[in-house]
């Protein structure tokens, strides 16, 4: 909730534009909209750093476009996760400018985009295979507000892959790391730095790796004592995560 939002609907009353009953439920509209099948929740940025954000799956085509259409008029950037390329398609009926990342399977509307960071965040996978758990991580990062370095492939397979990387990494404020299989380079990686390692999960992986159980475990395990871990593919938590750790919180808009 915006202190300028609540100043504009107060004068407004005060100069006799809007009546009391106007003003009450432009009040409660700041905080959540309630439009029958979803609580859209305006007040998130003020509270949390970031608006909501629509998570895609097992939502309808109309209950998607509906949150949509609230958080799209009254907050610059706005994220769909989870979602298809058929929904993209009328999100642009909605709002042209939308884009489309079909590797994350998630939709953005960006149109802020102020450096909130102190530093850079570095997104890292394991393999190839990770990457579109990683980009959730990385566009999310993106949208807060943040610098964010990519390095992809770089698992412990060929050790040498992310020791290269040694300099990037040591520079980040935060990293995410993604991985599926074993679980292991979170804790390779948070060897070699001093700043927070999220680690993140993925499903990817043989009959044992139980959909990312057997990673999940390995990663709560870490003897790194910088790494923690979010769930099993939650890119966008652990965006969202560094993102809050990287954070100029000076800068936030109240």
């Amino acid at each position: 909730m915006k202190t300028s939002e609540i100043q504009e609907i107060l004068v407004s009353h005060t100069n006799g534009k809007i009546s009391t009953d106007e003003a009450t439920a432009k009040l409660k509209n700041l905080s959540y909209e309630d439009i029958g099948y979803a609580r859209v929740d305006h007040a998130r940025a003020g509270r949390q750093g970031f608006p909501e954000v629509i998570f895609g799956q097992g939502k309808t085509r109309e209950q998607i476009l509906g949150i949509f259409e609230c958080l799209v008029a009254r907050t610059p950037n706005v994220l769909i996760t989870h979602t298809t390329a058929n929904i993209f398609g009328e999100i642009r009926n909605v709002y042209t400018e939308s884009e489309w990342h079909d590797s994350a399977k998630l939709i953005r509307v960006w149109r802020d985009k102020t450096e909130l960071g102190v530093g850079e965040i570095a997104v890292v996978t394991a393999g190839t295979s990770d990457i579109p758990i990683a980009e959730e991580a990385a566009l999310t990062a993106e949208t807060m507000g943040n610098r964010v370095k990519r390095i992809w492939d770089a698992g412990v397979a060929v050790i040498h892959r992310i020791l290269v990387e040694r300099e990037t990494l040591q520079n980040s404020r935060v990293v995410v790391v993604v991985a599926g299989m074993e679980g292991a380079l979170p804790s390779v990686v948070g060897g070699l730095v001093k700043v927070p390692v999220i680690a993140v999960p993925t499903s990817i992986g043989y009959g044992a790796s139980f959909n990312g159980l057997a990673a999940l475990l390995g990663m709560l395990n870490s003897c790194a004592s910088n790494v923690t871990v979010v769930n099993i593919d939650n890119g966008f938590g652990a965006g969202f995560v560094a993102s809050l750790i990287n954070r100029r919180w000076e800068d936030k808009t109240v």
